[in-house]
């Protein structure tokens, strides 16, 4: 029978759908329904901390999984259980996870649904939900170059439709004609909030016309039209790769999370949403068809209600989650063994920018999954012409022009990432990071330490003071990502340092900030290697020796420095050039200062919350028996970085630098 009504009022059409799939359709619908219904009870006794309820949603995280290939990615959200259960999943695992056990997938580092499982294909979400869709951009651009024909579907809420994110990701998509499924599930509410004070578009699916978007509305309550509609949508997107958007009319009949209670939802609304749960009106239209028995029915709860039961004391009996500061430390990063690649003896002269632009070059070659994004670097070369060539060599593919969505384009590099694929992502300026600082901090940093999965993206930088870029293109913002665990610092002085470790960063399977002093790119010059070759991080580069004091810089300074010294040659001081912020070389550090019992940190950065700092109260720490003198610190004016010339050779701290190493000298 087609377009049955269930006595509840919803229309179902089989389209020629066989009596097994309708009856496993049914049993991944009660599946989650159950296992919610015996978490809120356990939430009620204390026994998981929190809960985010997808009760009468469960048709869209059902039917959308149950639509796509196993080896097809999904990121889901809070309220969808569904997905987790209908990828079989081990209960016990899911249990575990929710309690913070050692069997889940965080190592009890995180909770609820924010994890991710390659094994099962899925990526979860982070709290900040945005970053997640420019994610699934990523992974869909992996399969599109290997021409592997898949599906990426990703889900959001309504409320998150007002985030940047979701405008840049649907952008991207569109632009590069990226086969994501982007599932809006349109609850009626973000948290409180209603619709009406969301958007004033009268569905999300018109928000597809902006993008050029195809884009449909689906009965989310509704599981054969969500199956139905996704099967063929998602077989049509494997031939014609392309983004549709999908929006799924439904209803939260819960909290926010449980605590938030439903006061603010009028109760005639609630009554007439109660009225189409997903799952009551399913399984009559299953009697209608003759499908289902209430034997069968019986058979089918006792037999999911017992797996849950069995599952459960599986994750009780686990024994509480411990740990030691070494392990927790040890897994913030993915670990990696540094390959040090030697150079040969030919050489040449050649400068900063030079040499960053042959590490890229060598990198693309030597890495055939390595792909590069930024604004303008393909036809026009960047802005400061290092990718300048490269689409003649390696294509449109993998040189590609961004839109301008910094936020979108690195989370679309960690979804690259979780794909197989290395990325380089180029910020035109280090300023305009902090457009993207919410996916670098919140998801590539910490995806490691949460669920095990690397970020394996080098974010390019170009930074620093000195050209008259005024505020927002001068800043050198370093200090920004080495607050952060999880992310890799590197800022080279010299050509020869900035080839190695760029080539190292690419290397490397976690988010590196490569910083690139502008002010260095065109004026200086040394002998560098012609072929590849790799410099290791963590490793300072004494580039003086002297038994008066030690002067430690990185980037601009180090140059300050060592000009400073040419003016008073009678300074015997050593030189540290710092090369990697994180990880840091402090053991040079130490014995430098230990031998000279004077020591002064110099960066262009705002003295206040710089690196200086860190380093000064750890040579404190360390050093105190050693010093002869207090440690001093120079830094950048507490400033914007000004345009007119005089006012930024005043903010930087070139003399002031002179001034503070001389009264050192003589303390």
């Amino acid at each position: 029978m087609n377009n049955n009504i269930s006595e509840l009022g919803f229309r179902y059409d089989r389209k020629g759908i066989s009596e097994d799939t309708l009856l496993y359709l049914y049993e991944a619908l009660l599946k989650p329904r159950l296992i919610e219904e015996k978490m809120l009870i356990l939430l009620r006794q204390g026994k998981i901390s929190k809960w985010f309820s997808g009760i009468g949603q469960e048709a869209i995280a059902v039917g959308v999984t149950a639509a796509l290939r196993e080896d097809e990615y999904i990121l889901p959200m809070h309220r969808n259980l569904g997905v987790f259960t209908t990828r079989k999943i081990p209960l016990n695992r899911l249990f575990s996870q929710w309690q913070g056990k050692a069997n889940g997938f965080t190592k009890g580092r995180d909770r609820s649904f924010h994890f991710g499982t390659q094994e099962y294909k899925i990526v979860g979400m982070i709290s900040h939900l945005g970053p997640q869709l420019g994610v699934a951009d990523g992974i869909a651009l992996a399969s599109k170059l290997r021409n592997d024909p898949k599906v990426c579907a990703v889900f959001t809420g309504e409320g998150a439709t007002s985030e940047g994110d979701f405008h840049e990701a649907l952008n991207i998509a569109a632009v590069w004609e990226l086969p994501v499924l982007f599932c809006v599930e349109n609850n009626g509410y973000g948290l409180s909030t209603a619709t009406n004070e969301q958007y004033r578009c009268n569905h999300i699916a018109d928000k597809g016309i902006g993008y050029g978007m195809e884009s449909h509305i689906i009965d989310g309550n509704n599981i054969l039209e969500v199956y139905t509609t996704v099967s063929e949508l998602a077989k049509s997107v494997r031939k014609n790769p392309r983004p549709i958007l999908l929006e799924f009319k439904t209803f939260r009949m819960r909290g926010h999370e449980e605590a938030s209670g439903t006061k603010y939802v009028p109760k005639a609304l609630m009554d007439e949403w109660a009225s189409k749960d997903p799952i009551a009106n399913y399984k009559n239209y299953l009697f209608q068809e003759g499908v289902l028995t209430k034997e069968k029915v019986i058979a089918i709860e006792d037999e999911l209600k017992n797996e849950i039961e069995v599952n459960i004391q599986k994750a009780f009996e686990e024994k509480s989650i411990s740990s030691s500061v070494s392990y927790e430390l040890g897994d913030v990063y993915k670990s990696s063994v540094y390959q040090e690649i030697k150079h040969s003896s030919s050489q040449k002269n050649i400068r900063y920018v030079d040499a960053i632009s042959e590490g890229l070059h060598q990198s693309m070659e030597r890495h055939k999954n390595l792909v590069i994004m930024g604004q303008d670097i393909a036809e026009y070369g960047g802005v400061f012409k290092i990718t300048e060539g490269f689409l003649e060599v390696f294509g449109k593919e993998r040189v590609r022009n961004t839109p301008i969505c910094e936020s979108g384009i690195v989370s679309a590099a960690m979804g690259l990432s979780i794909n197989g694929y290395k990325a380089v992502v180029e910020m035109q300026f280090a300023d305009f990071v902090s457009s993207g600082f919410n996916p670098i901090v919140n998801y590539l940093a910490k995806s490691h330490y949460r669920w095990g999965e690397k970020a394996d993206i080098v974010i390019r930088m170009p930074c620093g003071a000195g050209v008259q870029a005024g505020p927002f293109h001068s800043q050198t913002n370093e200090a920004w990502f080495t607050k952060t665990p999880g992310l890799k610092v590197v800022y080279p002085a010299f050509p020869y340092d900035a080839k190695g470790l760029l080539t190292t960063a690419v290397n490397d399977p976690n988010p590196v900030l490569f910083f690139e002093h502008k002010a260095l790119y065109r004026n200086v010059y040394q002998d560098v290697p012609e072929d590849y070759f790799t410099l290791p991080f963590g490793k300072a580069a004494k580039l003086k020796e002297g038994e008066q004091v030690s002067i430690i810089s990185y980037g601009a300074g180090v140059h300050w420095a060592l000009e400073l010294l040419e003016k008073y040659t009678d300074i015997q001081a050593d030189v540290i050039d710092l090369r990697t912020l994180q990880p840091l070389d402090m053991t040079t550090i130490y014995q430098s200062v230990q031998k000279t019992g004077k020591a002064i940190i110099l960066q262009e950065d705002t003295l206040f919350g710089g690196v200086a700092n860190d380093i000064a109260a750890m040579i404190m720490e360390n050093c105190f028996e050693y010093l002869d003198a207090p440690v001093l610190r120079v830094g950048s004016l507490e400033t914007p970085v000004p345009f007119a010339k005089p006012l930024e050779d005043q903010f930087l701290p070139k003399k002031r630098f002179e001034k503070a190493l001389l009264e050192l000298i003589a303390y």
